[in-house]
């Protein structure tokens, strides 16, 4: 039997599309990464979107186990502009900042409902979040201090190839 949906498991399911969204954006990013030879940022990218199919999945997961019928929207196409490394994390920075406006709202719906199962499930994502943000700001910040120089744009590829999350 399908439970009636309330605000926050609307909002949740809501937030599995931007999830997958938030994955078809890194991987647009990865390739575009891919394209100018920044093959270190590439595969750290396409990890980040697989965290992100990962999201995405902990959000469904939890919306079956609550008995919710679930009902997908189609997931817009992303635009991507970026012409070099530092266009793609910022792109990824400020993404990150829309996703934790999100996750924040739907705790908010949450609160405001008394759900108090979805606002505990919804504390791993704020956490998350805090990380998200960190690690995005953290390479934007490092290809500040790099500039234009070859040799530490390069040394930043080898690092996120290395990281890849």
């Amino acid at each position: 039997m399908a439970v009636k949906k309330s605000g926050v498991y609307d909002a949740i399911l809501k937030q599995v599309n931007a999830e997958m969204y938030s994955a078809y954006l890194y991987l647009q990013l990865s390739a575009d990464a891919s394209a100018m030879k920044w093959n270190g940022a590439a595969a750290w990218l396409r990890a980040h979107a697989g965290e992100e199919m990962t999201h995405a999945s902990k959000f469904y997961d939890y919306l079956i186990r609550k008995g919710i019928d679930v009902k997908f929207d189609a997931i817009e196409k992303p635009a991507t502009t970026a012409k070099d490394l530092h266009e793609i994390f910022k792109a990824v920075y400020g993404h990150e900042i829309k996703v934790t406006a999100m996750i924040n709202k739907i705790m908010e719906t949450a609160i405001a409902e008394k759900d108090y199962a979805a606002a505990a499930e919804l504390q791993w994502f704020v956490t998350e979040q805090v990380e998200e943000e960190e690690t995005a700001r953290d390479i934007v910040d490092m290809l500040e201090k790099a500039g234009k120089s070859p040799e530490a744009l390069i040394f930043i590829d080898h690092h996120l190839g290395c990281k890849k999350e």
